[in-house]
């Protein structure tokens, strides 16, 4: 396979020349993000199986020869863990390169592990030990050395490899239809930009804070969250979560109490100290009826609900072991114990998770199917002739 540093208009013209056409496309990039909001692009990593390239977007005028190839929408672009990556082409240029293969979920539907990491999934699947030492790389440094290089061509040289390899397991499988609903989240621009008023229930420490205080932590959280946006800058730079965190539970009135905040700077007093003022005097006025409920509080299960989560776990063993997965790689007990208090956020109702077992096990809950024990003792699950009453709280 041939390999080259591209950091000329020539050379990726060249590059882009042998790429045009290809039926997949490994890619990857290298970025730093510690002192914005949005990640600064830094490198690119290309390979089609006879090519692979690092693209130098700090020295290169123009990328658009190779952004051509990357939103051709008849090359499917593969990555691991695809997020974060195609997050900077929709931030940079507006969309997203489609269509796209992330190897991660597709590892999951192999049996490999939820969320497994590139390096351990090659080990697993290619026995090929990669080199961890660059993971802390600053790649905005140039010049990039040897090893740098070797560490960025190698997240595309073996991820093409992962693909034919999974792909083939997939179809073998019948299970690549079961990845669609997961690429069309990641094709999805609203996936990379969170509702700000939803930003409150990532806040570190907020388990001290009841009623009203949660209804001003979310509005301190959205206003952040807006303002690093606006500003491209880390949220902690904008306003850290203990500063929000105690600003929600003792709600200052006026300038005085707002300079009795640790780590509430006076310089930000200065500049937002009324911003602050005002949101906590809105967020203190929100009917008790619309203050925030936090689900990391959710009250526990009633016994009844206990035994529904045992019996969709047992139903769930059954259905992993049925397509050789772990239960573990569908669903945790968490989410199942989600699934029981009816809560809408469950990874059980989306994707392919929902397609192999989410679907049975409401089904289960509502009585349309069974667990029975056979003639030799055996677990199974059947269809119900008669739908009894759901679980009861």
């Amino acid at each position: 396979m041939q390999e080259r540093f591209v950091d000329t208009p020539e050379s990726l013209l060249e590059l882009c020349a042998e790429l045009h056409g290809s039926e997949w496309l490994a890619l990857d990039t290298e970025f730093i993000r510690e002192k914005t909001y949005y990640p600064r692009l830094c490198l690119i990593q290309v390979c089609n199986g006879e090519v692979a390239a690092c693209v130098d977007p700090l020295r290169l005028p123009d990328l658009q020869p190779l952004l051509d190839v990357l939103y051709d929408g008849r090359i499917l672009k593969v990555l691991h863990a695809a997020r974060q990556d195609l997050e900077i082409f929709l931030h940079d240029h507006g969309q997203l390169p489609m269509p796209i293969f992330d190897t991660q979920p597709a590892a999951a539907l192999l049996g490999h592990g939820d969320q497994i990491g590139y390096a351990n999934l090659v080990k697993l699947l290619l026995d090929v030990e990669l080199p961890k030492d660059q993971s802390r790389t600053d790649w905005s440094q140039r010049p990039l050395d040897e090893q740098q290089l070797r560490y960025a061509l190698d997240d595309v040289v073996y991820l093409g490899r992962l693909y034919l390899h999974m792909r083939g397991h997939l179809f073998d499988r019948e299970r690549l239809q079961w990845l669609a609903a997961d690429f069309a989240t990641l094709a999805d621009p609203h996936t990379y930009y969170p509702n700000p008023d939803s930003m409150w229930q990532r806040i570190k420490g907020r388990q001290v804070l009841r009623g009203r205080q949660l209804a001003i932590l979310q509005k301190l959280a959205s206003w952040r969250e807006t303002q690093a946006r606006e500003r491209d800058l880390p949220r902690k730079w904008v306003l850290k979560d203990e500063v929000m965190i105690e600003l929600s539970r003792r709600m200052p009135r006026d300038a005085a109490g707002l300079s009795k905040i640790r780590g509430l700077e006076p310089g930000l007093i200065r500049r937002e100290g009324q911003a602050l003022l005002d949101m906590i005097a809105s967020g203190a006025d929100v009917a008790r009826e619309r203050w925030p409920q936090d689900k990391a509080r959710a009250k526990p299960l009633s016994a009844n609900q206990d035994a529904m989560v045992d019996l969709l776990s047992a139903a769930l063993h059954l259905i992993a072991d049925q397509h050789q997965l772990s239960p573990l790689a569908i669903a945790s007990r968490k989410e199942l114990e989600r699934m029981v208090r009816g809560e809408q956020e469950c990874t059980l109702l989306e994707g392919w998770r929902h397609s192999l077992a989410g679907k049975t096990l409401s089904e289960l809950m509502r009585g349309e199917q069974q667990l029975l024990v056979d003639a030799a003792g055996r677990l199974e699950l059947v269809a119900a002739e008669a739908a009894p009453c759901p679980v009861q709280e």
